[in-house]
Parts: structure tokens; sequence; C-alpha cells
């Protein structure tokens, strides 16, 4: 049994609310069970100096976690400067939100992902991506709206998902309980057509079978698939 009660493939409750911000050219909180993130997605004319006359588009991101969005206060990291895991996780969304973009049809211009953490309770960069993608979305909806775009440069959707083997069993979704105790942790960045774009995975506690390791693929497509509907469903 897990802790939440939930099956082994069931996901945790997901909603994505959109343009919860005034300023930001795309917007939306997505919520996954308790962890809660505000994405919001800037648009700028233009580019790192790397691309510059390229005609190349460019999608970048950042994360980060408020003081309580965990049981006990964090120091800001603006005060003491990021952390290693808050590199490691903005650069693996930049990443994935890259792999669905095609950079010819943006054009030469750039959108900055901000993904803050307002509560968590396991899987943040999982839905710092999924709900990062709703945000980069509605911000090349306005670009096309206002004819600066011809052509849709972000056709397949990008989600995430973790999945891990708690009490032995693989499991979908870990929660901050099951993913503090999990002998197996993993994170699925796909797209909706079922390609993958990266896979994280490690033993925690003990080593897991090729088997194991199937199942928890398995699942991660179901998982991504109900997420994939939710952001569709968010910037219809």
């Amino acid at each position: 049994m897990r802790p939440s009660g939930r099956d082994l493939g069931e996901m945790r409750p997901i909603s994505i609310e959109t343009g919860v911000t005034r300023h930001a050219e795309g917007s939306c909180l997505i919520r996954c069970g308790d962890t809660h993130v505000l994405c919001t997605a800037s648009l700028e004319d233009r580019v790192p100096p790397f691309l510059k006359n390229s005609g190349l588009g460019w999608v970048t991101a950042e994360y980060g976690m408020l003081p309580r969005a965990t049981n006990t206060r964090m120091r800001r990291e603006a005060k003491n400067g990021q952390s290693g895991r808050t590199q490691e996780i903005q650069r693996l969304i930049g990443r994935s939100l890259r792999a669905g973009l095609d950079r010819v049809a943006l054009g030469e211009r750039q959108i900055t992902v901000d993904c803050d953490v307002l509560q968590a309770d396991g899987g943040t960069r999982c839905a710092s991506i999924t709900g990062g993608w709703v945000a980069l979305k509605l911000a090349v909806q306005k670009l096309i709206q206002a004819g600066d775009v011809l052509s849709d440069p972000l056709e397949d959707p990008i989600a995430a998902v973790s999945c891990g083997v708690y009490a032995g069993q693989p499991v979908l979704d870990l929660d901050y309980p099951e993913d503090s105790e999990a002998g197996v942790d993993g994170n699925f960045v796909m797209t909706a057509s079922g390609r993958l774009v990266e896979v994280q995975m490690s033993a925690e506690g003990a080593t897991f079978s090729r088997e194991q390791m199937t199942a928890m693929m398995d699942l991660a497509d179901a998982g991504v698939a109900e997420l994939v509907a939710a952001q569709r469903a968010a910037v219809a």
C-alpha cells in the first residue's frame, strides 16, 4: 500500500490554471497533488551572443523554491548563490523545453521560463517541465496571434513524470514520503508522441532489474499521456 492510498499506476490529482500573472506573456500554476509550481514565460527580442544573426530562437529556464515550500524554512539562494541541485534542475528544464522547439520557426528571439516552487511534495522538476511547457506555449500563441511567428514552433508537447521502486513495487508519480524512502528514483521527460527526451534513474538503496526499469517506463508512458491531456486542455 502506498502512503497516499493510490494504486501503483495512479497519478496525483493534476490541475493547470493559466493566466495567473498579469505581465508575463505566458503563465500557469500547475498543481500535482501538493506540489505547486508557478511557471511564467517572458519574451525578449534578443538571443544569447552565440546565436546572434543566426536566425535561430532560444528557450532557457530558471528554477527556484520559496523559503517555506518545504516543511522547514530554507534560506533564499539569492543571498547564498544557487546550489548545485538548482543549477542542475534549471538546465534540465531548459534542455527539455528546447527538445520540442522548432528554433527556426521561433525566429531570433529568446523566451525565458521561470519555475518557482510555491509548495513541494516531490516531483518539483517534473511539474516545472510540464507547467513550463504550458507557459511557453501560451507565450508562443501570442506571437502567432500578433503575426510575429508564421508557424507554430511547439507542435509536440513536452511533459515529465517521476517513477520509482517503493516497497519493492514500481510506482508512478512519487510524492515526498515515497521519494524519501524509494529504493529507485527516476524522472522521465517525454514528448506527447512518446519519444524520450531525457531519463534520470538511480538506485537509492538497492540495484534494480531491467524488468523493473521497463515497468517504470511503461508507467511513465501512461503518466505523461495524462499530463499531456491536461496541457492540451489548458492551452486550448
